[in-house]
């Protein structure tokens, strides 16, 4: 049995483009192919049907956790009978997509082209689930060191976390949604399924995959909130310490302030005024407040 005619192209030209790809692919499709690769989670990703051919898109998450970034790989797929090109394009901040699971799926014998695009749609799908377990270890030291980082720092890597599990969203569901698809038979050329019930049961395992990275995603939001609501709390409950400490500062000076304030007064019948012993008389009862309150507010636990 022959296999399929596989193609492989990284950021290729115009001339290369057109070199590899058979005629009547249409032109927003062509254009789609040649458009460089984007920072963010753009093109959606899709797998469509048309006259001829099948077309899709797909975009891999890749965390980097030394750098606390994420950037995605795209690669495009033509299939035509059983020819299956695929183009794959270089981020601007990273490395291009590893074609090496199709290369292994090839070294057997030969192998047909739906079996050949469940092997690559597979491989995204246990991308995702390698991107949401390195998200995880990520939320999980945030965790372990929110009390110990400067709550700037905090805030920061919460917001980088909520950005990344949003964007990975925007690409993991639709990605999930083509593969849908597949297992649907909507995906025809000519009135006949592309693929064969034997393949869609294997696309069915690929969409399980990225069913279960999309709970853990939505999991990995959960736990997003629940670091970002105990740090919030904490720095709630920091301030309501500071305020006691002030608030304990401000009493010990308000009573030596009014016993002050009393003896300056300018009236010339003060008594204590003509003691010899008054301005020792106002300082003991600054000393001795004093002490009270701190004995007093050590015990609340307030200083």
């Amino acid at each position: 049995m022959a296999g399929a005619l596989w193609i492989d192209l990284l950021d290729p030209s115009r001339r290369e483009l057109a070199k590899a790809m058979p005629g009547g692919l249409h032109d927003r499709a062509l254009n789609r192919l040649l458009a460089p690769a984007r920072h963010e989670d753009e093109p959606r990703p899709t797998l469509e049907s048309h006259e001829s051919y099948v077309f899709g898109i797909f975009l891999v998450a890749v965390a980097v956790p030394d750098e606390d970034r994420i950037f995605y790989q795209e690669i495009d797929l033509v299939v035509m009978g059983e020819t299956v090109i695929t183009v794959r394009k270089t981020p601007p901040d990273g490395t291009p997509f590893d074609p090496a699971p199709l290369h292994d799926a090839c070294v057997p014998g030969p192998v047909r082209a739906g079996m050949l695009v469940y092997t690559l749609v597979d491989e995204v799908a246990e991308r995702y689930l390698s991107l949401v377990d390195a998200l995880d270890d990520e939320i999980d030291e945030l965790e372990e060191k929110v009390e110990e980082m400067r709550a700037e720092v905090v805030r920061d890597r919460l917001s980088g976390l909520r950005h990344d599990l949003l964007h990975v969203r925007r690409t993991l569901t639709p990605t999930r949604d083509a593969i849908r698809h597949v297992i649907d038979g909507r995906i025809e050329i000519g009135g006949k399924r592309q693929f064969t019930s034997a393949v869609e049961l294997h696309f069915a395992d690929a969409y399980d995959k990225l069913l279960r990275a999309s709970e853990a995603l939505e999991l990995a939001r959960d736990l997003v909130a629940g670091v970002r609501d105990y740090h919030q709390s904490k720095i709630a409950n920091d301030q309501n310490e500071v305020m006691k400490r002030l608030t304990a500062i401000a009493s010990m000076l308000l009573v030596p302030t009014f016993i002050v304030g009393l003896y300056g007064q300018n009236f010339h019948h003060i008594p204590e005024l003509s003691w010899g012993f008054g301005y020792w008389w106002a300082w003991g009862w600054i000393v001795a407040t004093t002490i009270a309150q701190i004995v007093y507010f050590r015990r609340k636990r307030w200083i």
